[in-house]
């Protein structure tokens, strides 16, 4: 019984440590008007969503309901995760990245971030069958379609987020950029040898928070 409710208490931790960022995102945003914690706000937000829903999957119960939930959550991970694409490139920008402040390069960031939306929407949101699936307690719906691939969307942000944060190192000395892109690739990539559905969520939470104190970090860089 233990192991059946452990991933549901930690998606709720999952939910809850989201919130808590949300609110610090936003209170960063108010008070020093950080552009990339703007960028951050709608990607954290769809976190607590995304895992919340995961979290009172059990309690729903299968029907019309739940589905539907879980159906939105697939729309808001298409809509909100490519904007951390525009995040890579604010931060570039407010470190004074020559390159990142031209013309191109802006209109580069917001094509990509628009070719990643319509990417995704086309390939995994129209159309969309879900099926009911029970995984370590956790009651959620899937797509009943088997992946055709790699995620496309999700490894060229994760690169773009992984160029990105070289570049800030190089340029200001702050490596958590770097290490929290670098630490969620390499959490993707690698099976744990644990009984879990969720654990495997710390490595995304870790990149946000790594993502939330570079924002952190910049702002204090610019007041000096």
């Amino acid at each position: 019984m233990k192991g059946a409710i452990m991933d549901t208490i930690l998606f709720s931790l999952f939910a809850l440590a989201y919130f808590v960022l949300f609110i610090l995102a936003i209170r960063l945003f108010q008070n020093q008007r950080i552009p990339s914690a703007l960028f951050l706000l709608p990607v954290i937000a769809g976190l607590v969503y995304d895992n919340s829903i995961l979290a009172a999957g059990r309690f729903i119960g299968e029907g019309p309901l739940l589905e539907n939930l879980n159906y939105a959550r697939f729309w808001l991970h298409t809509l909100f995760t490519p904007l951390l694409v525009l995040y890579a490139w604010v931060t570039l920008k407010q470190a004074r990245v020559h390159w990142a402040q031209q013309s191109w390069c802006h209109l580069t960031a917001f094509l990509l971030t628009l070719a990643l939306i319509l990417l995704e929407l086309f390939t995994e949101v129209f159309g969309l069958t879900l099926e009911p699936e029970r995984e370590y307690g956790v009651l959620s719906y899937s797509s009943a379609e088997p992946q055709s691939g790699p995620p496309i969307m999700v490894l060229v942000v994760s690169a773009v987020l992984l160029a990105a944060s070289v570049v800030i190192w190089r340029k200001q000395k702050w490596i958590w950029f770097f290490v929290g892109s670098l630490v969620m690739i390499i959490g993707s990539a690698v099976q744990l040898p644990v009984e879990s559905g969720a654990v495997t969520n710390l490595f995304e939470l870790f990149l946000l928070v790594s993502l939330l104190v570079t924002a952190v970090f910049q702002g204090t860089r610019v007041k000096k």
